[in-house]
Parts: structure tokens; sequence; C-alpha cells
């Protein structure tokens, strides 16, 4: 009981932080509070994220404001076609002392930072993505045969337009799978947009204040590691990621006839910390179907790929996920 109590007593704690750091946020990022929910999901369940919208949505603001309220160092890489790799990871440069003395020396690039903005990631060649591929699972790189371990924490926010596509690289599906979430932004609503318009007029306007430092975050972290999930919960989601496999043998036919591929087990220990992480910020002790049911989209539907029928008939990969989650929650609730 006092396990219990203790933890509650730190849930609330954090739950109080977290509420401050969405409010400094919205100082600067207005409105989308699902875009920040899921947005700050992701760094706390120690993950990355990919922000698809059209220009113009506050995608690169998001990734500024954020990185100052969590009290992170950061870095932005506008990704171009003739982006190298040595551009993010750094290389190694002949330096030559006062003394004449000759020796390769390391120069870090911007990846060595806690909070990484890929900017357009799709614009970099597929030489360049793949450079981010082990930073973004392994937290290190490996450089003249030498690996470097990153800063801790380590996230990368990338963005991608979704409309433009003229000169860009699709991401690798080894690559989107690193990312937690993909989180889709869209136009904001009359109001909004208005108090948007006004606020970025204003002369004095009101700069977001840190909340969190590395090490506090990093608690917080472990501490979402640590939330109890129900047995329940994770069947559900096993059972929703094993149903969107058309290779599994009791998968539905309108699975099979809408997808080629579904997601691997790295989605379903996503949205384990996913929804420990919303469940979090939203003021719950422990992740319900709730939570399942706003973050399985944004977890799962880049970890799908929709057979071109599928697409003919206007059917979108949020559609299958929505329906095979309504369906076990049906067979679920009849049981």
């Amino acid at each position: 009981m006092a396990d219990l109590k203790n933890l509650q007593a730190q849930a609330d704690d954090l739950g109080e932080r977290l509420g401050l750091a969405k409010a400094e946020i919205a100082k600067k990022f207005i409105g989308q509070t699902k875009v920040v929910d899921l947005a700050l999901a992701a760094i706390f369940a120690q993950g990355h994220s990919l922000l698809v919208g059209v220009p113009g949505l506050g995608k690169s603001l998001l990734v500024e404001t954020m990185s100052k309220v969590l009290g992170l160092s950061t870095s932005r890489v506008q990704f171009t076609p003739d982006l190298m790799p040595s551009d993010i990871l750094g290389s190694e440069v002949l330096d030559v002392s006062d003394s004449g003395k000759r020796q390769f020396k390391f120069v870090q690039g911007p990846i060595f930072n806690q909070l990484l903005m890929a900017d357009e990631i799709n614009r970099a060649s597929p030489r360049t993505q793949s450079a981010l591929l082990q930073a973004m699972q392994e937290r290190c790189v490996s450089i003249a045969g030498e690996t470097r371990p990153l800063p801790e924490p380590f996230h990368v926010m990338a963005t991608q337009n979704p409309i433009e596509q003229e000169g860009t690289y699709p991401l690798p599906e080894a690559q989107l799978d690193r990312f937690l979430l993909q989180i889709d932004l869209g136009y904001p609503d009359r109001d909004t947009e208005k108090a948007i318009v006004l606020a970025s007029s204003r002369q004095d306007q009101t700069e977001p204040q840190p909340v969190f430092d590395p090490i506090s975050l990093q608690a917080a972290q472990h501490f979402v590691r640590e939330m109890p999930i129900g047995d329940n919960l994770v069947d559900l989601i096993l059972t929703l990621v094993r149903s969107l496999r058309p290779t599994e043998p009791d998968a539905s036919d309108d699975v099979h006839s809408a997808l080629v591929w579904g997601p691997g087990p790295r989605a379903a220990q996503s949205l384990v910390a996913g929804v420990k992480a919303l469940a979090l910020l939203q003021g719950d002790y422990a992740p319900n179907v709730d939570h399942l049911r706003m973050i399985a989209g944004p977890v799962l539907a880049h970890r799908l790929s929709l057979r071109f029928a599928a697409k003919a008939q206007g059917l979108t990969a949020h559609d299958v996920i929505e329906q095979q989650l309504t369906r076990l929650v049906q067979q679920g609730q009849a049981a």
C-alpha cells in the first residue's frame, strides 16, 4: 500500500510539472493540444517522432519550443539532396598544433545534441538518411572505426512535407520503424488561427520558460517505464498488432485485401511505451483503452503498407487500424 501511495504521489507531482510544460509550450505553439500531447508522449516514452504537415503549420516552432521547455540542447539540420552523412555525424580533420605536430581531430556534427531537428528529412539522399539509423536505435554513432556515444537523453524530431514530392526520397521502412510516432498536423480551426495571427503580431511576445532539465527529464522517462499497465491492455495491444499482419493465418479478409505488410514487434513495444506516457500526460495513473485509441494510429500508420486497390478506394492506414481496434474492443466487451 505504501508503494502504491508513493507511486501516486510521484505521478501527481510529475503530472503537475507536465501541465506546466504544456502551458509553457502553449505560449508559442497555440492550439493543437493533441499534437503537443503526442509530441511530448514520444519524448517521455524515449522515442523519436516524425511531424508531417504542409508548410506553415508550426512544425519547426513546436520543436524549438519543446527544446526550451524541456531544457535540452538542440540543433537543426535542413536536409537537402547534397547533404552528406559527415554533415550530420561529424568528421575527422587534420589538426596542426603550435609545435607543428599533425594529428587527426574529431569534429562533432550537429547530431551530438540532446534534440536533433531533422527538417524536411525526406529531401536528403538515402545514404544520408541511413546515417541516422544507428543513432536513433542505439544512441551512438560509428565514425572512423570508433563508436561514439550520443548525449543523454537523445531524441530526433523530423519534419516532412506530405504534398511536395519532387526531388524527395521516401524514407525506407527500416527508418520509419525507428520513429515511435508519426504525428500528422492539420490546419487549425478558425478561432485557433485567429489567436495565432494576433499572437504573432504582438511585439511583447512571451517566451517559454524551462520546466525540465536533462536530469529531471530522464527521471520522468524512467518513471514512465515503471508505470503499471494491465495484462488485458497488453493482450489487446498484441492482438491489434498481430491482426494487422496479412501473413498471420487468422488475419481477417479486410486486412488481407487492404495491406501488403503489417507492423513488427517494435510496434507493440512502442504502443506500450506510448500509452503509458500519454496516460501520465492526461493525469491518469495507468493507461486504458481510450489512451490506446488516441495513440494507435500515430504509432502504427507509418508501419503499414496499403495495397493500391485500397488506396484507390480512399482507404487510409488509420481507417484500417481503427476498424481492427473497434472490432477487437467489441469482441472483448461481448466476451
